[in-house]
This record gives C-alpha cells, structure tokens and sequence, in this order.
C-alpha cells in the first residue's frame, strides 16, 4: 500500500482505540527506505489559527473539519485503515501553504 498525498485515511493513532481521519502529506516514494507517511490530522475543534485549514464540507466526514497543521506527526502505513476520500485541489494548496508556515520555510515555488 501505497498511500498518496492528498488522499484521507482514517488511521489507527493509538488515541484511546479511536480512528481518526487524517490527510496525508508526504510525497509518494516508490522506494521508501521505511512504510511510514507523514500526515495531518482533521479535527471538528477550530481554533482560527494560521495553523488550521478549513476543509470544505466532505461527505465522507461526519462534521465539518479542519486539517490542524501543527500537529503534523508520522505513523507507520499499516496503521492506515482505510482511504475515506481525498479533499479538492484548492484545500490541499491551503495545507501546503500552512505546512510552510508551520515549518518556517520559504515556498519552493518561484
């Protein structure tokens, strides 16, 4: 399994035997030295921070959700359970731009 950036999974996170959903955010490796995929979880909890992303309304979601950037953490992809979707293009803009953000670094786009 190789999951891709910008799909929604929901992911074993060790929290209390809960899944959770999360987006993924590594880039595809089609030679990983480990299965590992670095995600950012969605929580129903908006702080209005530049950290968090509105997401659109997702069918698939119970709630609306906001992807919490500063939270970004890796897990290995067997804790994957099961792709739930994927959020539209501009969404994912909006995460890449927090993870910038959160990160400190410059956009790598010129």
């Amino acid at each position: 399994m190789r999951p891709r950036s910008g799909g929604i999974w929901l992911a074993d996170l060790g929290l209390a035997a809960k899944t959770l959903p999360v987006v993924i955010v590594s880039r595809l490796d089609p030679d990983p030295p480990q299965a590992v995929v670095v995600y950012v979880p969605l929580t129903t909890q908006n702080r209005n921070s530049l950290y968090e992303v509105e997401m659109p309304r997702l069918g698939f979601l119970d709630a609306i959700s906001v992807a919490y950037v500063q939270g970004i953490a890796s897990i290995p992809a067997i804790r994957l359970e099961r792709k739930l979707g994927a959020p539209p293009e501009t969404a994912m803009a909006e995460i890449r731009r927090a993870q910038l953000f959160a990160l400190g670094l410059k956009s790598l786009a010129k």
